[in-house]
């Protein structure tokens, strides 16, 4: 998200909010119950001083009221702190993120599983806070500058009460907890609400309608394999396998040309990662919790509505869509699902449901 600017949702909040020295950390006081570590951690997510120049917090391109993803929902990609610098792939959403396990290789499927940002490129979630501090495209900043504007912090003391006297002293050190206290708020009930329509409903509370029922059922039968809508462990689902996949999105030229890539770009995935062909092209399968809150979807940004996107999960298969992107990889679980438009809309009337509540501003 550009700094100041907003499409589609509320333009005052968002000017306000950003024309401050944190992203309003008024949007941050969703619930009470955080540990010392999560607190400060909050501070560190809204507070837009941490880029280089000042502009832009993580909470820029991962907004509460946006279900934690960028809130410009009219380009495909996020612009940095820098003007004219574009990311190469749609910001993801932070909310849920917690419960990807750590990056690793089931020794049984051979299917990566896990990690964090699109790709997997990040085990853990600590090594993902670490990225856009530090990446040109984004926050553009260094580990010396960033560790010393936190020390210039209105909230430096409480940084010190956390971490001990010393633990701004020594710049690695600092990056690290800085890292380590941002993953904390991450896993924090406030990226993690679990109180969506679709949560009451488990709970007896309310009733799904017709069409957000039998969208239940379709979803169940046709997208839990990747997006199971079961409970695991005894926590409510988070609707991802965080295996990765190519479900054969077209390449996105927009993508393309707002980050400067060459016209001819292929978006390896995971497997520019793992150096593995037999994985090129896959990306990380995302949570769909908050989904309707998220648009654009899939890695590129190339769906912009959430129907888009199931009627391609449904007919990509039918020669009616462009060229995947990365063709040799593509999935056979998707893209004939032999759905009717009203099957489809019920899908999409179910994924509605998913949206977490959020306090009115």
């Amino acid at each position: 998200m550009k700094k100041g600017v907003k499409v589609g949702w509320s333009m005052v909040w968002v000017a306000t909010a950003l024309s401050v020295g944190t992203v309003s950390m008024a949007a941050g006081n969703m619930d009470g119950g955080f540990t010392s570590e999560e607190l400060l951690g909050r501070m560190l997510y809204f507070d837009k001083n941490l880029s280089s120049p000042p502009g832009q917090a993580c909470a820029s391109c991962h907004l509460p009221q946006a279900g934690f993803a960028d809130p410009d929902q009219g380009l495909p990609v996020s612009e940095g702190v820098i003007d004219g610098r574009f990311g190469g792939r749609n910001s993801p959403t932070s909310g849920y993120a917690s419960f990807s396990p750590t990056f690793s290789k089931d020794a049984v499927t051979g299917e990566y599983v896990g990690g964090q940002f699109w790709d997997g490129r990040a085990a853990t979630l600590k090594e993902q806070a670490k990225g856009p501090f530090l990446n040109p495209v984004e926050m553009n900043n260094t580990e010396e500058g960033l560790v010393d504007a936190v020390r210039n912090s209105r909230y430096a003391d409480t940084f010190r009460s956390v971490y001990g006297p010393t633990s701004l002293d020594d710049v690695p050190t600092a990056f690290e907890l800085i890292a380590q206290a941002t993953a904390a708020f991450e896993r924090s009930k406030q990226l993690n609400r679990f109180n969506s329509k679709y949560d009451s409903f488990l709970k007896n509370q309310v009733q799904l309608t017709s069409s957000e029922a039998n969208g239940l059922m379709l979803f169940n039968q046709k997208c839990s394999e990747c997006h199971a809508s079961s409970s695991t462990g005894g926590t409510a689902a988070v609707f991802s396998s965080f295996t990765y996949q190519n479900i054969g999105v077209p390449s996105n030229p927009t993508v393309i040309a707002l980050a400067g890539l060459p016209s001819d770009h292929v978006d390896l995935g995971l497997g520019a990662i793992v150096n593995e062909p037999e994985q090129y092209g896959k990306f990380k399968v995302p949570t769909l919790r908050n989904i309707a809150l998220t648009a654009p979807y899939t890695h590129n940004g190339y769906f912009t509505t959430l129907k888009d996107v199931v009627h391609f999960h449904n007919t990509r298969a039918d020669g009616t869509w462009p060229a995947p992107e990365y063709p040799d990889t593509v999935t056979a679980k998707t893209g004939s699902m032999g759905l009717g438009d009203a099957e489809e809309n019920d899908i999409v009337a179910f994924l509605q449901t998913l949206s977490d509540t959020f306090p009115a501003r």
